[in-house]
């Protein structure tokens, strides 16, 4: 029996939302050693593993985006808290949160400062091998 595009895409999202090879396989009616062959030799397969591990980890990043919304509407009610121990509660994690924010927030500005030295600093290099060159 002929393998179809649809089975290999749905092996290949089996494989990225993270089952086994053997459960794939019997899932999606892929040969155990035709699956095995696609992952070890196939670099179509392996790429579009890939592509659809990206898209399911943007929906989660999407889906975490959103509740962090509700959760910190939820932190804001809990401030106001007529229990003293919620309330200590809540405002430990809002204080922890900010903090975690401000350094990543520090840290991306430090890489990104980085990051544009290094893009300057190559096309100096280059020029100054051009210049060279000529």
């Amino acid at each position: 029996m002929a393998l179809t595009g649809i089975q290999r895409d749905a092996a290949a999202l089996a494989i990225a939302r993270g089952q086994n090879v053997k459960t794939a396989a019997k899932e999606t009616g892929v040969g155990l050693r035709t699956l095995h062959r696609w992952l070890t030799k196939d670099q179509d397969f392996q790429r579009r593993i890939d592509e659809l591990r990206d898209d399911l980890f943007s929906q989660a990043v999407g889906r975490l985006s959103d509740l962090s919304g509700r959760a910190a509407d939820t932190l804001g009610e809990l401030l106001g808290s007529k229990d003293e121990k919620v309330r200590l509660q809540a405002c430990r994690a809002v204080l922890e949160s900010g903090f975690r924010l401000r350094e990543a927030t520090e840290w991306a500005a430090r890489v990104a400062a980085i990051e544009e030295f290094l893009e300057e600093r190559g096309a100096h290099a280059q020029a100054e091998e051009q210049a060279v060159q000529t």
